[in-house]
Formats: C-alpha cells, sequence, structure tokens
C-alpha cells in the first residue's frame, strides 16, 4: 500500500498543472480507498474452525478410519492399532484403562484386592458378565485364556508383558499332566518364588498338585488360577503397585473355548464378552453393533461401529473430507499436512506412549561413574531438538515415561551443573574425557539429531563425539556385544503400568549370555540406598528366555532417572481428526480410546 500512495504522490506533482490528470489521479486514488480494505482481508482470511463439514448424522453410528484392515481379531496377536482397537471393542478384560486419566477401572471384574507385598492379586468376577452367546463369564476362562498365552510363547505381541507372572513362559511339553497347574522354567531349572501366606482373597485357593512323574527338579507352580468359578489369582515375582493397568492391554482379555473359534480369518461368528460384537465383515473394514449380552449394555450409547478401512493417509484424509467417516487415526500424515491441519479444532495432537533414547554403556569407564551420565543427560538442549530438528513434530523428554501423573521427578537440564559433574568426575572441561562413540540407524532424522547433541556435549562441555552409524542389524549386534558407548534406541510402551513400562526401556540385548548385570541397563536399582542389586530383568546364561529374579527389587521412574543408564531424547506425537458432534473419544498417549464412552450429539451446532 505504502509502494502505490508514493507514486500516486509523485505523479500527482508531475501534473498539477494538468486538470485532467488530477481528475484521473483522484479517481484512483478513490479506487484504492475502495479496494484495498478488500486485499487486506484477502491476505488474512478468517479460516473455517473445522477441516470438514459438521453436519451430525441422525443416528448413533461411528465411522471410523483407523488404518488398514485389522489382521486379526485373536488378543492374543493384537501388537497394535487396527487390531488392538477391534479387541478392545469386542473383549472385555479384568479391567480397563480410562481413556481419559489412564487410571484403572472395573471391566469383567467389579473389584479386586493384593497382598501387603503387591505379588498377590486377586479379581473378582461380576455375576452378570456374558459371553455374546449368553453363557456367562468365569475365572476358568481367563486361566485357560492366559495358559494359552504362556503355550504360544513368542508369537504373542508384548510377551515381554507376561514375564513377572509366574510360571512364565510356559511350554506345553513341560506340563506334567493336564490337572496340574506346574511347569518348569525354559532353561531346566526350578524356580520356586516365594508364595504369601495368607493371600487376601474369599476363600483361599486350594493347594496345588505337587507331584510329578518326571524326573529332576519339580516344576514351578503356574501363577494364574481359579480359587471358585468368579475368583482370579495371580501370584507374581516382583511386586508390581501397577498390576490392574497391566492387565488392561489387550493380550490378558479372556477367548471363548481357547480361542479355537477365532480362525484366521475375521468372521462376525466369533463368541466375544465386550461391548460389541462383531456384525459384518467385508472388504470395505468391520461392522460392530452394540452387543445385547454385555453387562454394562445401557450405559453404551452407540448401536454401530464402523471400522472403514483406508490404505493410505490421503484417503483417509479424503473420505473425512467428504463427510464418509467421523474420525481419523493411525494416519501417517506427511509433516506438511500437519502444518496446514494444526489451525483447526478438530484436529487433536497427543504425545505418543514411546520414547526415542540413549542407552549408555554403563560397565564403561568411564560412564560408569554417574557423575558422568548426569553430566550427558542435563547438558542435552532438548527444545531445540524437537523445534529445529524434528520441526515441532516431538516432545522433549524430561523423563522415561509419557503418561500423564507419571511421575514428580524429572531430569532437570542445566549446563553449568553439568559442568561442575563432569569436573568432580575428573574431567575438568573435558581435559582426558575420550572421544564418546555414539552408535545410531541409519535414518536421517537420527542422523541429524546425533549430531546436534554432539555439537551439545562438545559447545556445553568441550567433548568430542563420534557419530557411527549402522544399519538395524548391525545397530542390534553392536548392543549385544557391548561396541559402544551410548546407542540410540525407540520403545513403544503397550501398558500405564510403570514396572513393566521401565523394564522395557532397561531390557537386556535380545541375545546377551551375560550373567552379572545386563549391559543395557537392565533392572538392578535399589529402593533406598541404590546400591546395585540382582538384577531382576537379566537375560539367563542357559539361553534368551528372561525372568525376574530379585522379588524385592522395586522399579520405578523415579530411580531409572537416577541411576540414568539411559538418557531419554524425546517422545514422538499422535495425531488424529474428529468431527465436533462426536463425544467421548478420547485420544491418549497409549491411543487406546474407548468405544463405550463415544456417543453421536445430533443435535450439534457449529457456534
Amino acid at each position: 500500500m505504502l509502494h502505490l500512495e508514493l507514486l500516486t504522490s509523485r505523479n500527482a506533482d508531475r501534473s498539477s498543472s494538468a486538470p485532467r490528470q488530477r481528475i484521473v489521479i483522484a479517481g484512483l486514488i478513490a479506487l484504492l480507498i475502495t479496494i484495498l480494505p478488500g486485499c487486506s482481508e484477502l491476505k488474512k482470511p478468517t479460516s473455517e474452525p473445522y477441516y470438514a463439514g459438521t453436519a451430525a448424522p441422525r443416528r448413533q453410528e461411528f465411522r471410523w478410519s483407523n488404518g488398514k484392515a485389522p489382521k486379526t481379531i485373536d488378543p492374543a496377536r493384537a501388537a497394535a492399532p487396527p487390531e488392538t482397537d477391534l479387541v478392545r471393542a469386542v473383549f472385555e478384560g479384568l479391567t480397563e484403562v480410562d481413556a481419559k486419566t489412564l487410571t484403572e477401572k472395573p471391566a469383567a471384574a467389579e473389584s479386586w484386592t493384593a497382598s501387603e507385598d503387591f505379588k498377590t492379586w486377586t479379581f473378582y468376577l461380576r455375576a452378570d458378565a456374558r459371553w455374546s452367546n449368553g453363557k456367562p463369564v468365569t475365572a476358568e476362562d481367563f486361566v485357560r485364556s492366559w495358559r494359552r498365552l504362556g503355550e504360544l510363547g513368542e508369537s504373542v505381541a508384548h510377551h515381554d508383558l507376561l514375564s513377572n507372572i509366574v510360571g512364565f513362559p510356559l511350554k506345553k511339553k513341560e506340563v506334567v499332566a493336564p490337572t496340574t497347574d506346574l511347569l518348569q522354567n525354559s532353561n531346566g531349572r526350578a524356580t520356586e518364588p516365594p508364595l504369601p501366606s495368607a493371600p487376601p482373597s474369599r476363600e483361599q485357593p486350594t493347594e496345588q498338585n505337587t507331584n510329578s512323574t518326571t524326573t529332576g527338579p519339580a516344576p514351578a507352580p503356574f501363577g494364574v488360577s481359579a480359587p471358585d468359578v468368579r475368583t482370579v489369582q495371580i501370584l507374581l515375582i516382583a511386586p508390581d503397585k501397577d498390576f490392574p493397568k497391566l492387565v488392561a492391554n489387550a493380550i490378558f482379555r479372556p477367548v471363548f473355548n481357547n480361542g479355537k473359534d477365532l480362525g484366521d480369518k475375521l468372521s462376525a461368528d466369533v463368541v466375544t464378552n465386550g461391548a460389541f460384537r462383531v456384525a459384518e465383515v467385508n472388504a470395505g473394514g468391520v461392522t460392530l453393533e452394540r452387543s445385547e449380552t454385555y453387562w454394562n449394555r445401557d450405559t453404551v450409547k452407540l448401536e454401530r461401529v464402523a471400522f472403514v478401512s483406508t490404505e493410505n493417509a490421503e484417503q483417509a484424509l479424503a473420505a473425512y473430507k467428504s463427510g464418509d467417516i467421523d474420525a481419523v487415526t493411525n494416519a501417517d500424515f506427511e509433516a506438511l499436512a500437519l502444518k496446514l491441519l494444526e489451525p483447526f479444532e478438530d484436529f487433536r495432537r497427543r504425545t505418543h506412549a514411546a520414547l526415542n533414547f540413549y542407552e549408555i554403556n554403563h560397565e564403561k569407564s568411564p560412564f560408569d561413574d554417574r557423575r558422568v551420565r548426569e553430566a550427558l543427560a542435563i547438558s542435552i538442549e532438548r527444545e531445540r531438538l524437537t523445534e529445529g530438528e524434528m520441526g515441532g513434530l516431538t516432545q522433549p523428554a524430561l523423563s522415561f515415561l509419557p503418561f500423564s501423573g507419571s511421575g514428580d521427578v524429572k531430569i532437570v537440564q542445566d549446563k553449568e551443573k553439568a559442568r561442575d559433574l563432569l569436573e568432580e568426575a575428573g574431567f575438568p572441561n573435558g581435559k582426558n574425557f575420550p572421544v564418546i562413540k555414539l552408535v545410531v540407524n541409519r535414518n536421517d532424522t537420527q542422523q541429524r539429531v546425533a549430531r546436534a547433541v554432539a555439537r551439545m556435549w562438545k559447545q556445553n562441555l568441550n567433548l568430542e563425539t563420534e557419530v557411527v552409524i549402522k544399519e538395524n542389524a548391525e545397530l542390534e549386534e553392536a548392543r549385544t556385544v557391548g561396541d559402544f558407548d551410548l546407542i540410540r534406541r525407540g520403545v513403544v510402551f503397550a501398558t500405564a503400568d510403570e514396572l513393566m513400562s521401565i523394564l522395557s526401556v532397561l531390557k537386556p540385548a535380545a541375545h546377551s549370555t551375560d550373567t552379572g548385570p545386563a549391559r543395557s541397563g537392565s533392572a538392578d536399582i535399589g529402593v533406598e540406598a541404590r546400591d546395585p542389586l540382582p538384577n531382576p530383568a537379566n537375560a539367563s546364561s542357559q539361553g534368551n528366555a528372561r525372568q525376574i529374579e530379585s522379588p524385592d527389587v522395586t522399579m520405578s521412574e523415579e530411580n531409572a532417572i537416577y541411576e540414568l543408564w539411559a538418557i531419554p531424547i524425546y517422545f514422538p506425537t499422535t495425531y488424529s481428526l474428529v468431527k465436533p458432534y462426536v463425544s467421548g473419544f478420547e485420544m491418549n498417549s497409549l491411543d487406546a480410546p474407548s468405544l463405550s464412552d463415544v456417543s453421536i450429539d445430533a443435535d450439534w451446532q457449529t457456534k
């Protein structure tokens, strides 16, 4: 506008003696005064509040695009969406996790109790819990389903979640007799975990049958039992105060008839016990209907749920825009698309239950000094990484767990303190400190992040870093043999259970045969004195199977942050689009919304 005004002024001065030119110029000025406000509005348009049209449907039907077509409905094999979304809708476990708070809440079990040491848990089933064929859900259904998990072994999704339950891993050939709940560890040695003297239950479980027709050590008891038709009792190896959150995971949901009717393909004939049942399976997706036999049917508002399969994010976005679906999740949006979607009110962004971190070879000098590990951790400026190298698409990780309220202890970024710690450890201004060997996978983003971290260590601590790039297979081999100072790892948390989540971070290398504390920063973190303790996630020298060997060790995020055998870097984020007339669809860090809470507001209108 200023440029036009200057030109007009100059023309007017040159033509002051020409009345005709004055008239023309005056007309141009009037025209500019008229149209320039309109140009200004075009430059800064008032955007629509929502990405797509918001006409609410008249019926309680929720159309959801959560990825490609689900491949299985078997809870044991549901590792991620869309399979986990489907399993949670049609099967119900002992507990559920509240989609908004991630706290545990009753489901098939109406209540539960724990022993004082949190190693014996007793769940009491509802009298009105039913399968979709009308038969009651019993404690034996859970015992059989969990024994099936043990028999399936490593083919079970997130099978490490079973590692703290007495008797896992389970192999069919190790079961002594059909009537016994006994087994032997895969390393061939008997395990005799201490059993509580008086577990809190309605009635004491019957004594386990310890008769064995085999030679050798007596097998360990199977830690899942049914003292009566409505009571499920579970024995743990290490204390777990969050165990009710753990059993809300999809793999712990019971299957009817030991899963024999699940088949290899999705079918509407499958017997389920959740709020919804499978009504139709076709090329377009899976349709569910509200179950007539669900114990809490009257509170479920949705009559139908359509899982609409889409091949990619573009297809899902087009269907959402055209009004064919009501929500989009589990879509791999490009960075540019995310930037364009960010202003709209129906676009949602959440911190994902996953962590990118650097594992430290904490048995190797000088990284065996906690002061060195802390100096490295607190000198990283994570906001610079997430906003710069990651384009604002991730969240800085100042803790190990992204769950809301997971812990108040955080890593405090402090360059000055980091320098002091390094000096206390004998390396003033980085003098005589060896070149850090940081190993990362061949990924452009990870290489940029690693180089940025290396620059921060140089600027803040005067330390040199060699960034070593390896293929994924080579990366795991380097981790197994300990050929690293720090190594990049990532983990997706399958549960809000603090114990199992921390163990997934401090997990030994897959083929480790080390009989001492695991090189990966395993779970030998003390509670009070923080002295080295027996490693509860240690790999057995007899094979790859792991067990928690020290039931008195309490793992916590606070202790993990104190020891810093790993350095959290950033949390990924997850995205969704949800129409404003959809109520109760809560996306959380676990990507686990509850369809039982969802409803359609047919009267909703744009304000």
